[in-house]
């Protein structure tokens, strides 16, 4: 790797003594407190007190009627797929998915968790692009995918780094087609789109409490849905599936997806605080945007009208003539630095030489090896199947060009805003 330390162009700056990570849990000492009680009370498994009032509690924060804890945001969006199948397609028989030999329309840049649940039941994601205005996914592609596939009827949508998409459009184009949607909104817990909270808006909708997520149990995931007979199944299915019966007796498949009591502790300790977490990412958007002024960037884009992100990640997107010649292989990437410009390798690498954390932006579905050969759907059509190259000036395959420009920012709200300007200097530096 190149030496930044000894680049002139970052002469002055000194190495970080401690890490700045991308985002890390914000503990409080409440924790503890809910923990200690389920030691204590001997209520370490996956019942107790700490469970029924964080299910409680996420439900009247996001406005649902019921909230279901689980052991991830992975396992609640298998469940949710799963029950969505079932809604759609019945009952599978043991050994096949709810959705087994089913196309599902599914957003495209994310995490692969959103959509990984899809092949667990047996479904073919449908990958659709994205859209510049939230980086999500893009309605205008998502009616062009039901001109291709019309016989499609469940939607797997995420909001990314915790900004909602265009809820309005997308559901207005799965009434249109009788479609369900499924919600990830893992990463955009407390976010609000018109004032009401993301987690309402699919027909079943997930979040999560991953380690790095905007409040966390360390791990730990929600189902959120308005049916009593959803939530009482989605429970059914993560205790292995056991019928009321004095023996072991089971007549559909089951996981071993709950939340234990100790996890939900936590999670019942982060809560009263997920506001101030919320406040305190905000600031850290806002200062890295007045800290980029002048430099040829944009910081991740939301609805300014409609939504309040809830500013989990930063992110900056270089504009294009002033990206640096850069080329990425399935593990490695390479770059030639030129004056002026740069790239996301180079930001990341200088950062990291400075001991502070930055990602990419997720690799989009339909790039990853695993899904190539997947259906991609444009608002142009169909994608280029199997590839892995982006076309530089193509208005086509947005999420390929955001993976190109974009980065995700340290954007820890234990970071001090000295600290933050330090990594601010860091990447204007990157621009000599």
């Amino acid at each position: 790797m190149y030496d930044y330390l000894t680049d002139p162009r970052f002469a002055g700056i000194k190495r970080f003594d401690k890490k700045i990570w991308l985002s890390t849990p914000t503990m409080h000492g409440d924790e503890q407190k809910w923990v200690d009680e389920a030691i204590l009370t001997n209520w370490v498994s996956t019942v107790g007190a700490n469970l029924n009032e964080v299910e409680k509690l996420a439900a009247e924060y996001v406005g649902r009627q019921y909230a279901v804890g689980l052991s991830a945001g992975t396992a609640a969006l298998h469940l949710a797929i799963k029950l969505a199948g079932e809604k759609l397609y019945g009952q599978p028989k043991v050994g096949h998915g709810t959705l087994e030999g089913r196309k599902v329309f599914a957003s495209d840049m994310t995490f692969d968790a959103t959509d990984n649940p899809i092949a667990y039941e047996g479904g073919e994601a449908v990958f659709i692009d994205t859209e510049r205005d939230t980086w999500n996914m893009d309605p205008v592609a998502l009616e062009k995918a039901f001109e291709l596939y019309p016989e499609v009827r469940l939607i797997v949508v995420a909001h990314l780094y915790g900004t909602p998409g265009k809820i309005d459009e997308i559901r207005a184009v799965a009434d249109k087609h009788g479609a369900l949607i499924v919600e990830d909104a893992a990463e955009s817990f407390g976010a609000t789109y018109k004032g009401v909270q993301t987690g309402t808006f699919g027909d079943v909708s997930i979040i999560s409490f991953n380690g790095n997520k905007i409040i966390t149990g360390s791990a730990g995931g929600m189902i959120l849905t308005d049916s009593k007979a959803d939530a009482d199944k989605v429970r059914k299915w993560s205790t292995q599936s056991r019928e009321a019966a004095p023996w072991y007796q089971h007549e559909e498949m089951g996981y071993n997806y709950r939340m234990s009591n100790i996890i939900a502790g936590v999670i019942r300790g982060q809560f009263p605080y997920i506001e101030t977490h919320i406040a305190q990412k905000k600031a850290i958007y806002e200062r890295y945007k007045a800290g980029f002024a002048g430099l040829p960037v944009k910081m991740n884009p939301f609805d300014e009208a409609n939504s309040n992100p809830n500013y989990w990640l930063s992110c900056l997107i270089i504009d294009e003539d002033a990206m640096c010649r850069q080329v990425r292989g399935e593990q490695k990437a390479l770059y030639v630095s030129e004056p002026g410009k740069s790239c996301p390798t180079e930001i990341l690498e200088a950062m990291a030489a400075f001991n502070a954390e930055g990602r990419p932006i997720w690799k989009p579905m339909h790039m990853q090896p695993i899904y190539r050969m997947n259906p991609y759907v444009t608002r142009e059509g169909n994608g280029r199947a199997g590839s892995n190259a982006y076309i530089a000036g193509s208005k086509a395959d947005v999420g390929s060009d955001i993976f190109e420009r974009g980065l995700c920012l340290p954007s820890d709200n234990k970071m001090t805003p000295e600290q933050q300007d330090v990594v601010i200097d860091i990447i204007r530096r990157c621009f000599d």
